[in-house]
Formats: C-alpha cells, sequence, structure tokens
C-alpha cells in the first residue's frame, strides 16, 4: 500500500506505551492502523470481526481474536487479559449486516437499554460500556493523527458558482437531518436534494443520485451535529471517486477535521483526472 506524506509519523505513540486494543471493522482503515503502529512501535492487541475485517490483519504481525458481530463480552475478555486500558474503534460495519446481529449476553445487555437501534445511541451507550470496564474509547486516529481532511480546495478544480450553493444547500440540509441520526452523506443538484443516504452507504446512494439526478451533482459529506468524534466519522477514498466519476457526479464537499481522506494521494490525484472538484468545508 502506498503510503503518503501525511500517513507517516505525527504519532506520539512509541514501543514505551501501553498496548492499544483495536476492535476492527472493515475497509482499509484497519490495516493503516496497524501499518502506522508498526512504524511507531506502538503495541495493539486487535479484535476482528468475521465477514467484515479483512482477513490479512492477521499477516501484520499484531494478536488478533476473531469474533461474531455482537460478541462483546469476548471483547471484554481479551482485552482485559492483555492488559488494555484503551481502545479504538477503526473501521466501519456494513449496516444490513447489523439485521445478522447475534448479540452475546453482554451485548444483548447493552442493546436492551436502547430506546432505538440508532448508530449514535448504540456507540455511545457501548462506549459507556467500556468505561465501566476500565478500558477508555480513544479516537481512531490516536495513531494517524493528519488522517483528517484539511480544509479549502484539495484539487485542481474549483467548484462554479451554482456548485457553490448547491453546497451551502446541502450542509443545511445536513445539519437538518443529521440528529435524526440517518446517513452522512447527502447529494444535491441545481439546489435540489436528490438522495440522501440510509442503510445503503455512501457509494449507492452516489449511484442513485446519478440515476435520478444525472449528470452534475454536488456530493456533501458531513459529520453529525454533536456526533462522537471518536467513532463513526465520514471517510472518503479512492473508491468514492470512481463512485462519483462513474455518476458523473462534479463535486465533492467533506467536513474539514471530521472527514477521513484514506490514501490521499491516489484520492485527490483521481478527482483531478476525473475532472471533479474536492473541497474542505471549514
Amino acid at each position: 500500500m502506498t503510503e503518503s506524506p501525511r500517513d507517516r509519523g505525527g504519532s506520539r505513540e512509541t514501543v514505551d506505551e501501553p498496548p492499544v486494543g483495536m476492535i476492527a471493522g472493515n475497509g482499509s482503515f484497519p490495516r493503516l492502523f496497524l501499518e502506522a503502529a508498526r512504524r511507531t512501535g506502538a503495541r495493539v492487541v486487535v479484535v476482528a470481526h468475521e465477514g467484515e475485517t479483512d482477513p490479512s490483519i492477521d499477516d501484520l504481525g499484531f494478536p488478533v481474536r476473531w469474533i461474531r458481530l455482537g460478541q462483546v463480552g469476548a471483547i471484554f475478555d481479551t482485552f482485559h487479559k492483555n492488559g488494555i486500558a484503551r481502545a479504538a474503534f477503526v473501521g466501519g460495519v456494513r449496516k444490513p449486516r447489523l439485521f445478522d446481529l447475534r448479540p452475546d449476553w453482554k451485548g444483548m445487555m447493552i442493546l436492551g437499554r436502547l430506546s432505538r437501534y440508532h448508530d449514535d445511541e448504540a456507540l455511545r451507550a457501548l462506549a459507556a460500556e467500556f468505561e465501566k470496564e476500565g478500558i477508555e474509547i480513544v479516537p481512531s486516529t490516536l495513531l494517524l493523527p493528519d488522517l483528517a481532511a484539511p480544509g479549502g480546495l484539495l484539487t485542481r478544480r474549483k467548484p462554479t458558482e451554482a456548485e457553490e450553493a448547491d453546497i451551502r444547500v446541502g450542509i443545511e440540509i445536513a445539519r437538518i437531518i443529521g440528529p435524526a441520526d440517518l446517513g452522512q452523506c447527502l447529494v444535491v443538484r441545481e439546489k435540489v436534494v436528490v438522495a440522501v443516504e440510509a442503510i445503503e452507504g455512501t457509494d449507492e446512494t452516489i449511484r442513485r443520485a446519478g440515476t435520478f439526478g444525472g449528470e452534475g451533482c454536488v456530493v456533501v459529506k458531513m459529520a453529525k451535529p454533536g456526533q462522537d468524534l471518536r467513532f463513526d466519522l465520514p471517510s472518503i477514498g479512492p473508491g468514492t471517486i470512481r463512485t462519483m466519476a462513474e455518476a458523473k457526479a462534479r463535486v465533492l464537499a467533506v467536513e474539514a477535521g471530521k472527514t477521513l481522506l484514506f490514501d490521499r494521494e491516489e484520492t485527490l490525484s483521481l478527482a483531478d483526472s476525473s475532472g471533479i472538484s474536492v473541497v474542505g468545508i471549514e
């Protein structure tokens, strides 16, 4: 995997620090986290999810325990046995998989306290349970502090005035629907919202927008108002740009400092070659 300059260094974690627990989800983030740990000498104990986490993390030289989604007690057991007092949720879980959730007794106890099964409420409840167990939940960017997207224009192409207006509409609507705990992505064209993310994820939202909105859509990704920044941050990468090119979308606006930008050089290079503008919203 190509390593961008912003992915190197910046972390204060060293071999002298206590070990960190990683609750691994899907995507490239868990591997990036462990690669950063190898560079800095940080010790990490991994709990990975069958059917979600990339099996190749077994090859990076860190202890890994594989569990089913919902086996919360197994996470606590693993971390207590390895002296873990800090842990990070790294990578997401495909939302449709939540319908196949098979929680253990600890997981059932947490779910039973929820008034609704929304992301933020569930994650906050889970984090509270970790803290009761003496395990602090830390930001997923612990070892990669420069992974967040910066503010300003990130590509050669600048949004047009009309596209800037669509970005403003997207920001306004995102702030309205955010407290309802819907997805973090919506798509606008000519001041009309053509798609809002639900359970399908960002890529399918963009594809759907391309079907209904046609060429020239503006994609906006923002953290929810009051979102706990320790987990479930919006993220983009090369796949996002490829999907936008497929849907003929023209602008990607993300919230600076609160959106993870993976494989930065490749992502922005793809955007430039596709004529897509990427902007970090301050």
